[in-house]
């Protein structure tokens, strides 16, 4: 997949929800993460025993990228995002996501 950079402006960039292009998905399935991939689809299909909706169990984990003065897109600190969604799912007795999915989804 070719991917395209595109304008951003970074600086106005809030919370709420911003549509990209592409987004990361990894999947979980008996026992181990599968390799993740970039896709243009935004709609995702939730089973209906899920245990986010049943019992709100869900993790989630953002960050911001930030854009230097030369141009570059940097993040603050990922693997610090990484460890801090791994304790959330620690405690609510889900699947540790590794910090490299972690950080290839990010980059």
């Amino acid at each position: 997949m070719t991917v395209e950079k595109k304008d951003i402006d970074w600086g106005s960039l809030g919370f709420s929800y911003t549509k990209t292009d592409l987004r990361y998905i990894a999947r979980y399935a008996d026992g181990q993460w599968g390799e993740g991939e970039l896709v243009e689809d935004n709609q995702m299909s939730i089973h209906e025993g899920s245990t986010c909706l049943h019992y709100g169990q869900q993790c989630f984990e953002g960050l911001k990228a930030y854009t230097t003065r030369e141009g570059k897109v940097v993040l603050f600190r990922p693997n610090q995002n990484a460890r801090r969604l791994n304790r959330s799912a620690r405690r609510l007795v889900m699947a540790e996501v590794p910090e490299e999915i972690f950080i290839d989804a990010v980059e």
